[in-house]
């Protein structure tokens, strides 16, 4: 998975009205509710349907990090899809999405091309338009340099050209280099 593809992941997450399951049976449970056998959650967490039963029942009390890790990750897919899809056609057709970010960014202009050697740390929020565009391409399987393109295309218009105020010669904005990018919608 791509830096862009985490980030929309971490977005979708932090979409939740109620808070999932904390504790390990409990999270267990709603998993076996989910996927209806021990075998397929197992397979899911990477153990055995024996263990999945055992810390149904709370026989085992406390996972390896990574298993536990794994728990965490699945129930947090599953939890709450209507209201993480409810949100993400709102991002898509009236609110947008917000792009945090610490990244280098080169443009092409009529005096040249630049990468730009230092790093820009922006917050930017994007219009719905983008958000559509940057869900569509997800679903569709885009790479993450073509989320990336889609993200720049963005900054171009609502920070470096502020909407066509200025900058009006500027025809290409790339992020060369992400240090850390965050979404939010």
């Amino acid at each position: 998975m791509g830096e862009i593809e985490d980030a929309l992941d971490r977005a979708g997450f932090e979409t939740f009205t109620k808070e999932p399951p904390k504790g390990l049976q409990a999270r267990i449970r709603f998993l076996l509710k989910q996927m209806e056998t021990a075998k397929a959650v197992g397979a899911e967490i990477g153990v055995t349907a024996d263990s999945v039963n055992r810390y149904r029942r709370g026989d085992r009390k406390n996972p390896p990090k990574e298993i536990s890790d794994k728990i965490d990750s699945a129930v947090r897919a599953r939890w709450q899809p209507l209201v993480r899809k409810r949100r993400r056609k709102q991002a898509a057709t009236s609110t947008g999405i917000t792009v945090e970010t610490r990244a280098r960014f080169g443009y092409t202009a009529p005096v040249g091309t630049t990468d730009d050697g230092r790093f820009r740390r922006l917050t930017v929020h994007l219009p719905p338009t983008y958000a559509q565009r940057l869900f569509d391409a997800r679903d569709a399987g885009a790479s993450d340099q073509q989320m990336r393109r889609i993200i720049a295309e963005g900054f171009k218009e609502v920070y470096f050209q502020d909407g066509g105020g200025r900058a009006m010669g500027l025809s290409d904005v790339e992020i060369n280099d992400i240090d850390y990018l965050d979404l939010d919608y």
